[in-house]
């Protein structure tokens, strides 16, 4: 039985710890926090109940793997999951609104045609069977082993962009923004495919044209919900640990790995305690105060990004009056000018004209009573340092601008509201510890592996990487995927190559 030392309580962690245990490892998860969860939070407020971190789930297979390899109950049977249908209604400039159905091609086809006009179906429909032989040709390799050591075959796009002629000669689109204009031809299907992207803390402008695979993903395999909110997921997941003996600390930040003989012994705590462990599992963002030697990338050589990732902007809001019958759960209201936008939030800048994402769950447990509401906005904005989101004007001034755009989604939005609560990349710094409360994004392949996240595996042999910022990326599916690679690892060896 080896003894782990698990840093940080967030899903994919958790997910490495109790695939650990099952094993028959002795494992121990060290959080700063006073909770689980990391990112995946909550907020309650006389009786109103929000997500502040994801609030739809995809590829929910990767979650029900984790359930059925670590206990006799199936994720159904520990949460309530619904799909989400329509998936989401998206809003455009010209004021044109399109509702797509969840999960199914043909009546997305169908939906944008007739909002936007003949032919747009077909193009979207197009570019998803582009998308379809990207995710075939790189499901494997990004998302399913650990980082290979020849991972360089990664930076290769995937996406087989239509060749187009462009300023006397031919060439491919390399980005989702090119995509979006020599594929789509529809600046409202370009801002479709912006969209996904931006959600995902992705600029469209440079973002690899495999990012193809994050709408392909959520349009094959579904959008989901979990009744009581996304919490519920995260509550799931570490009951599922405790049933399987892992031990929890929380409280207890992790401020050095310990290392003996080169290899990682054990984890230094605030105060000098130290906990002995024959293995590591660093489940939040590497940096190098935590690791000897400064040792954060895996033996793949893959650096951590230096680059500046963005976070979320979240206005909770309780509001009188109920949920009309036909709201849509999900309602996208696009940029007037996203391109203003991209600038301003890979340019450490506020957006005068952000997209919203807005959530209106048809969930009974998330509201006090029939006769009110809980509506969640979302905006992706630059991380705080260069926006100091600290400052009470900057704060009220961009969630005005969320709430009078997302007025177009809720009818009579602001003289319904009750209370607002705003939570900004100050807080999701302050309270998980992330550098300007960046949200990481997915790896993609291609652009020569500027978008790949460290290895699993590590240059100090013993500690290994788990959760969003390591292999493969960000997103609820992807952190549940890294720590099933790391138990693999841990488990079968550093030669383990993915499940079969």
């Amino acid at each position: 039985m080896a003894r782990i030392a698990v840093i940080g309580a967030g899903t994919g962690a958790m997910a490495a710890a109790a695939r650990l245990a099952v094993a028959g490892n002795k494992v121990t998860v060290y959080e700063r926090s006073a909770g689980y969860g990391g990112s995946v939070g909550r907020h309650e407020h006389e009786g109103f109940v929000f997500d502040t971190g994801p609030g739809l789930l995809h590829l929910p297979a990767v979650q029900r793997d984790l359930f059925v390899k670590t206990g006799k109950e199936s994720l159904e049977q520990c949460v309530t999951l619904t799909q989400v249908d329509p998936a989401g209604r998206h809003l455009f400039a010209d004021g044109t609104a399109v509702s797509l159905p969840n999960a199914s091609r043909a009546g997305v086809a169908s939906a944008l045609d007739a909002a936007l006009g003949a032919g747009a179906g077909e193009r979207w429909t197009g570019f998803l069977e582009r998308a379809r032989d990207a995710w075939d040709r790189s499901r494997r390799p990004l998302l399913e082993e650990p980082l290979r050591a020849d991972h360089q075959v990664l930076g290769r796009d995937p996406y087989p962009a239509l060749r187009q002629r462009r300023l006397l000669r031919t060439r491919q689109p390399a980005t989702v923004a090119e995509i979006g204009a020599w594929e789509l031809a529809d600046a409202r299907l370009a801002a479709l495919l912006d969209g996904y992207a931006l959600s995902y803390g992705l600029d469209p402008r440079t973002a690899p044209a495999s990012a193809a695979l994050l709408p392909y993903m959520e349009q094959t395999f579904g959008s989901w919900y979990v009744l009581g909110g996304m919490r519920e997921l995260a509550r799931a997941v570490y009951e599922r640990c405790v049933a399987r003996r892992v031990e929890f600390v929380f409280g207890a930040e992790v401020v050095r790995v310990v290392e003996k003989d080169g290899r990682a012994a054990g984890v230094e705590l605030t105060g000098g305690e130290v906990a002995e462990a024959d293995r590591v599992v660093l489940g939040v963002r590497p940096h190098a105060g935590l690791v000897p030697g400064g040792q954060v990338w895996g033996a793949d050589d893959v650096p951590v990004r230096a680059d500046s990732v963005p976070g979320r902007f979240v206005v909770l809001l309780s509001l009188r009056g109920a949920r009309e019958a036909d709201a849509v759960h999900r309602t996208v209201v696009h940029s007037a000018d996203g391109a203003a936008e991209q600038e301003a939030v890979f340019g450490g800048r506020v957006a005068a004209h952000p997209t919203v994402t807005v959530l209106r769950p048809d969930d009974p447990t998330t509201r006090p009573d029939e006769a009110h509401e809980a509506v969640t906005l979302t905006a992706t904005v630059a991380p705080q340092g260069p926006v100091d989101w600290t400052d009470p004007a900057v704060r009220q001034r961009f969630a005005d601008a969320l709430v009078e755009r997302a007025g177009a989604a809720v009818p009579g939005l602001r003289e319904r509201i009750l209370h607002t609560e705003i939570r900004t990349p100050a807080e999701t710094e302050a309270e998980t510890g992330a550098e300007g409360g960046a949200v990481p994004p997915p790896a993609l392949a291609g652009a020569q592996g500027a978008y790949l996240h460290p290895g699993n595996l590590t240059r100090l042999p013993g500690l290994y990487l788990a959760g969003g910022w390591s292999h493969p990326g960000g997103g609820l599916a992807h952190a549940g995927m890294s720590g099933t690679l790391v138990a693999g690892l841990v488990v079968e060896g550093d030669g383990f190559r993915g499940s079969r």
